[in-house]
């Protein structure tokens, strides 16, 4: 998508915001991407980032290009009576569509009861109508955090429940189902055998309904698995043998029914923080994290990504402060080309931090700035 002064005038007006402040918007987040250094990166992924000048290689083609709701999530949940801004469902993905997205990730079925449908589309008619909606602004629905059984074994009730969002799933279309949380928050390698048995079986009703399950992961998933040496108090290992834990996850799974959604800031404030560890015979060990690298080695078990940016801030424990997307240090063009199979994963635009209290427009504006950014990565 080309922006000229004259296409840049037709969002402000979309997003029913002033000249002024549209620029200003723009203006800030591109300071952000003032030139800091990726905090623990290899050389390889520190490598110099494309100017984005349309020459090479596009790395994200135009029918991958998506967002995950959860980042305009205010403007779904506005009422529509009380403002010119789209609100609800319908309005958002006709928004998302004239920017140029072609693919959204759910985070839930709900929006303000005056939105078209009603405070929540979470059955078997609201997503006909959430269907409808996406067809007629030409998206394709990738997949949904949403609803993974809690208990283990699992009860009927979560069963149903369960199978219900898998009926939904299907009437959307989605190729995957599955959770903003981590299989397990635990360290210990006994809980995380659970998680895999737990995900193994999920998994397994997921694929006979014709849905991928998927677990997306926060900077925890990756510390390290803490599975030898002294035992502590309550007869727990202390120490690692340098696992990540989420390697250990995928070694244990069955890369048929349980797949990963690698949500690549988190994955580098991750980097960041778990360099050493603790190994059994009580030596300090270090282990970098490379994010790219993970992925390589378990491509086709990576169909989706969240595609989040940050500025460098040593100061707040996690190295990295969200900004929109592209205008941030982490090196998108060297993960993608490294990655590679550009025509399987799916990265969804993500910013946790996009609505605002003082800025109604702001999150959508932001949207606006990602999908333009991760059209411009080149190779």
């Amino acid at each position: 998508m080309n922006h000229t002064p004259d296409t840049d005038d037709q969002l402000r007006r979309s997003l029913g915001v002033g000249r002024r402040r549209f620029l200003s918007t723009c203006t800030a987040v591109a300071a952000g991407a003032i030139a800091a250094p990726v905090l623990g990166a290899s050389p390889v992924q520190a490598a110099p980032r494309s100017a984005g000048t349309g020459r090479g290689h596009t790395l994200v083609p135009a029918d991958k290009r998506g967002i995950i709701l959860y980042t305009v999530r205010d403007a779904i949940g506005r009422d529509p009576l009380t403002t010119s801004l789209p609100s609800g469902f319908r309005a958002v993905f006709e928004q998302l569509a004239r920017f140029g997205y072609r693919q959204v990730e759910f985070a839930g079925y709900g929006q303000h009861a005056n939105a078209p449908g009603g405070a929540s589309l979470e059955s078997v008619q609201g997503a006909k109508l959430l269907r409808r909606w996406l067809d007629d602004n030409g998206l394709r629905a990738q997949g949904n955090h949403g609803f993974i059984p809690g208990s283990w074994p699992f009860t009927s009730a979560d069963l149903d429940t369960f199978k219900k969002h898998l009926e939904i799933a299907n009437i959307l279309g989605l190729p995957h189902m599955g959770t903003g949380g981590d299989p397990t928050a635990s360290s210990y390698k006994a809980d995380w055998d659970v998680a895999a048995d737990k995900w193994n079986a999920l998994g397994a009703i997921a694929r006979r309904a014709g849905l991928k399950l998927y677990t997306h992961n926060h900077d925890a998933a990756y510390s390290f698995l803490l599975d030898g040496g002294p035992l502590d108090a309550q007869g727990k290992p202390t120490r690692s043998s340098g696992i990540r834990k989420l390697e250990y996850f995928l070694s244990i799974t069955d890369p048929k029914l349980v797949w990963l959604e690698m949500d690549v800031f988190w994955a580098h404030v991750a980097q960041y923080k778990f360099r050493t560890y603790t190994a059994h015979d009580g030596s300090t060990q270090t282990n970098v994290f490379d994010p790219a690298g993970l992925v390589t080695r378990n491509n086709k078990r990576y169909p989706l990504f969240h595609a989040k940016d940050g500025v460098v801030n040593a100061t707040n424990g996690m190295g990295y402060d969200m900004v929109p997307f592209g205008t941030g240090v982490i090196d998108y063009t060297t993960f993608f080309s490294r990655v590679g199979d550009r025509n399987y994963h799916n990265p969804m635009v993500e910013q946790d931090n996009a609505p605002s209290t003082t800025n109604p427009g702001q999150s959508l504006e932001h949207a606006a700035i990602g999908y333009r950014n991760l059209a411009a990565l080149r190779r």
